[in-house]
């Protein structure tokens, strides 16, 4: 997984209450893990047409957010199923973060687990960045996980984020849960070492 440290590049505004996982990844886009052609599948029937023709009115088939890093989003996204293909489809789109208000749960797990946050924003900012990122003369935002910020380049406004300490980490180290586990092996070791000393009765023997 790719660390996340700062990023920089375009925002996307999709505020669209209440997007589920169904619409984000439809179910045509499961047959398989390998995450090939997510990146056609992520928000398929909001970008295209029923014969499979970009629609030119929505927003990522406009430039320059065709280039989107992040995405300000509305009320509840990623709610509904908890199909990881989801933020997959979003991370091969070109994905690194997406901010809101509010999110499903199941998909906020999914998000960081895959390396792309879902940070939450209280309504106020997420206004005001949904009014800059529309113009395209100022849509750049600024994700530091470093300083838990956000920056916005259109008004200079600068953001302070809250993320758990141990996710941050993880994002910042680019590792997934089991991956975090690892990084304490010595520990959890030295602990298995003390415990079967004391109980060698629950020792497993080879």
């Amino acid at each position: 997984m790719e660390p996340f440290t700062q990023v920089q590049g375009v925002a996307a505004a999709l505020m669209l209450p209440n997007l589920d996982t169904d619409q984000i990844m439809p179910k045509q886009f499961l047959r398989g893990i390998d995450r090939q052609g997510l990146s056609q599948g992520a928000l398929y029937e909001l970008r295209f047409d029923s014969n499979g023709i970009p629609r030119p009115a929505f927003v990522l088939n406009q430039s320059p957010w065709n280039q989107a890093s992040f995405l300000v989003v509305g009320p509840n996204f990623g709610c509904g199923s908890s199909r990881e293909h989801a933020v997959w489809g979003l991370r091969e789109l070109g994905i690194r973060a997406i901010l809101g208000t509010s999110f499903g749960g199941i998909f906020s797990d999914n998000c960081l687990r895959n390396g792309v946050p879902a940070l939450t924003l209280p309504a106020p900012h997420i206004e005001r960045l949904v009014a800059l990122v529309q113009d395209p003369n100022r849509c750049e935002l600024r994700v530091d996980l470093g300083t838990q910020t956000v920056a916005s380049m259109g008004d200079g406004q600068v953001v302070t984020i809250q993320l758990d300490p141990w996710q941050r980490d993880m994002l910042l180290q680019g590792l997934d849960p089991v991956g975090m586990t690892l990084t304490r092996a010595q520990d959890i070791r030295d602990f298995e070492a003390r415990y079967y000393s004391t109980n060698p009765h629950l020792e497993v023997r080879q």
